[in-house]
Order: structure tokens, then sequence, then C-alpha cells
């Protein structure tokens, strides 16, 4: 019962639950969620911390990027996120994030100090 509710809280907050919405579509770093949220890295960081603590998201090091990717083996969250993709009419802002999905890259190239020279 503690996952159940564990999870039902981690969606509560909105930061977290837009970010598992895109996490569940594909692998993120930190720099590229602050693009397409549109909101502050610590913000993300910390839903990012909360997401990892209760052992939802994976992080792998890639280079100087930390990559986000949501576990896939727990079968309530991923049929959660499954109804909101299939009735995305209904979440405005989550269609927003996923067309600001193709976007990703300029994020991870403005993260980038080498790409300011």
């Amino acid at each position: 019962m503690d996952q159940l509710t564990n999870i039902f809280k981690v969606l509560s907050d909105q930061t977290r639950l837009r970010a598992v919405v895109l996490l569940y579509k594909e692998e993120l770093c930190v720099c590229e969620l602050e693009g397409v949220l549109e909101l502050s890295q610590p913000k993300i960081s910390k839903s990012l911390s909360k997401l990892r603590d209760l052992n939802l998201v994976e992080d792998e090091r890639k280079e100087k990027f930390v990559f986000y990717t949501l576990k896939k083996d727990n079968q309530i969250l991923n049929r959660i996120i499954q109804g909101i993709l299939e009735n995305l009419e209904e979440y405005p802002q989550i269609q927003e994030d996923i067309d600001r999905l193709g976007e990703k890259e300029k994020y991870l190239n403005k993260c980038n100090p080498l790409s300011i020279l």
C-alpha cells in the first residue's frame, strides 16, 4: 500500500508529474528538462531527487551530463501515464511539454559551456 500511496504523492506535484510523463517518453538530462518544462534547474533537480529516492527513475552519467530515465517496471505508474498520453487533449500543459521535446537539443547546448565559444 505504501508504494501506491507514494506514487500518488509523487504525481500530486505538477513538476514531478510533467517530468515523469516526459521521462516515460525518453531519456533526458536536467538541462533538457529545464528547457522543456520552462522551470528552474533547482526545481527540476529537487523533483528528480524525489523520484530517484522512490526508485522511479534511473540516472546515467554520459560525459558531463547526467541523463534520467523512468523505470518501466512499475505497472501502476505505467498505466497512469499511458492514460494521460491517450487523453492529451485534456492536459494541454503536458501536450505543450511533449511538443517542446523536439527542441531538446537546443536546451542541452545551452548547458554546454563549449557551445558558447
